[in-house]
């Protein structure tokens, strides 16, 4: 299979630059016919490798686009699951070259997509089209693409699709190409993700700022309220000191934390590329614990009276912060949410009121490493790496995985090629060429190992 993915390879990677060129950002109005535009190239590159029933399916949002090819009579279905879209490039400035005109450098490519997910994504097309080229238009398995243009906006439009067409997208595994190795040489299945919440809450005192000399150190001042509150919601031991907000977490066992352990950490060099002298967080855990298996409660960014040019002696009274939470376990985002209205009501500063919007829920999920769907996954990435995967805990969110886990009942395969050194989301985004074609080989090698026995 090596050499067949090396006999393509160029045209691979012409397509792939061609897909990037598609600035398919779903968070920004102005793109909307670039997002439809690559939905439709994506769905094209299926019908003309031979995928059938291929639609390109409107949705309140940006279009989902399905394929499938079904004549493995007796064969296992797997449903792969990915996403077009991409976030927006700003700061372009730090952008070496620009983000949707794609280029190679060190053997990578570099453009906005290229890692999350249309590099990943194509993984799984190519695949598929190799195996079909060289097998007379057959697959060893039957496949489904079920393909999204709103990952980047949290999926609003996906989880009804999924619970409104479960015979549609029945599968035996759902496998998902959007997570990261360990290093360049460790290739890594994720058997856990943690559920998010996100939320904005604005804080007034007086109905507008005013004069420090004449008001200061006499009425409530809105940045000074919002510090003390925020403030609050952690203990001196880094732990989060909402009531309720740990209900549904349960400790941690032995062989959870030893299967974290083998995951390789050097403190020393993190602390080192990040610039910083000490790590935080909560007592009593490793840094690979607190950052995979232990919920946050984060504050992402504060803003508030006058932070301009020169000088403003003002009293504020306004101030609004941006909070996260990673969950784990058991939490329900709803809940926690309740937890921390609750929290905030208690805790306000006096004079201060205080109004709280929620943003995004998901929930945890959990996947069983010793699933055979797994297994037949991690002996496909030895194969071609000669190494066996780590089956790490992702400290981010995927949620539609645990729609997916959830609705149609199958396990999730989370078969990243990535890398966390690649830029997704910032300037500069890219991925190892490398990783394409060896991802290209070891799909192939899954799927011809599902049309076996599985054990």
């Amino acid at each position: 299979m090596k050499e067949l993915v090396q006999l393509h390879k160029d045209q691979f990677i012409d397509e792939l630059k061609e897909f990037l060129r598609i600035p398919s950002i779903s968070a920004l109005s102005e793109h909307k016919q670039d997002v439809q535009k690559a939905a439709e190239w994506l769905a094209g590159s299926l019908e003309k490798m031979g995928i059938e029933n291929v639609e390109v399916i409107e949705t309140k949002g940006h279009p989902i686009v399905y394929g499938d090819w079904l004549h493995a009579e007796g064969k296992p279905t797997v449903l792969v699951y990915g996403h077009y879209d991409v976030q927006p490039s700003v700061p372009l400035e730090l952008w070496e070259t620009p983000p949707f005109e794609p280029v190679i450098r060190d053997g990578k490519i570099f453009a906005r997509g290229a890692t999350d997910d249309k590099g990943q994504l194509m993984i799984h097309v190519k695949a598929a089209e190799l195996l079909l080229k060289e097998n007379n238009g057959e697959l060893p398995v039957n496949l489904k693409f079920c393909i999204e243009g709103e990952e980047e906006v949290a999926s609003p439009n996906l989880s009804p699709f999924i619970e409104e067409n479960l015979t549609k997208l029945a599968a035996d595994a759902v496998v998902i190409s959007d997570t990261s190795f360990i290093n360049k040489n460790q290739p890594a299945i994720a058997t856990s993700l943690r559920g998010a919440l996100a939320l904005e809450l604005k804080l007034t005192t007086a109905n507008t700022d005013l004069h420090s000399g004449s008001y200061g150190g006499g009425v409530p001042n809105a940045v000074h309220s919002i510090i003390r509150l925020l403030d609050s919601m952690h203990d001196e031991k880094g732990k989060v000191a909402v009531e309720g907000f740990y209900q549904g977490v349960a400790e941690p066992t032995g062989e959870l934390r030893k299967e974290v352990a083998e995951i390789p950490f050097d403190e020393n060099s993190l602390k080192e590329e990040l610039g910083i002298d000490e790590l935080d967080g909560e007592e009593g855990f490793t840094f690979n614990e607190r950052t995979g298996i232990r919920p946050t409660l984060e504050i992402n960014g504060v803003g508030g009276g006058f932070t301009g040019e020169g000088l403003k002696t003002i009293v504020p009274g306004e101030a609004v912060a941006k909070i996260s939470c990673r969950l784990v376990g058991e939490q329900d985002p709803d809940k926690v949410y309740e937890s921390i209205q609750k929290h905030v009501e208690r805790f306000k500063p006096a004079g201060s009121r205080v109004d709280i919007k929620k943003l995004i829920g998901a929930h945890p999920v959990s996947l069983n490493s010793n699933n055979p769907m797994i297994q037949k996954a991690a002996d496909a990435y030895e194969k071609v790496y000669g190494v066996r995967p780590l089956f790490p805990k992702e400290g981010g969110s995927i949620p539609i995985v645990e729609v997916f886990a959830r609705v149609l009942d199958a396990p999730v395969v989370l078969m990243g090629f990535g890398l966390n050194t690649e830029n997704l989301h910032a300037p500069n985004e890219h991925f190892h060429l490398e990783n394409y074609t060896k991802g290209i080989e070891t799909v192939c090698n899954y799927l011809t190992s599902l049309s076996r026995e599985l054990p």
